[in-house]
């Protein structure tokens, strides 16, 4: 695997870590969902929709996030 570099400052110092979700009913983590959000009576819609889980990795040089999906397998 090649080295990971930040895309603002091209540093190699990316440290990895996750997005939390802490709101009602969360799972713990954000995902993302395919196509534009649509809100309905139960709040967003994502019933038949991709989702992926989202890898964050930050920057230690200039704090830039760099997010990255991956399936829920993986």
């Amino acid at each position: 695997m090649t080295a990971m570099h930040c895309t603002h400052c091209g540093s190699e110092a990316m440290m990895p870590g996750f997005i939390e979700d802490s709101g009602d009913s969360s799972r713990g983590h954000a995902r993302w969902v395919e196509g534009p959000l649509e809100i309905g009576f139960w709040g967003a819609k994502r019933a038949g929709r991709a989702h992926w889980l989202v890898d964050a990795f930050r920057c230690k040089d200039c704090f830039h996030l760099e997010l990255f999906t991956r399936a829920q397998d993986q």
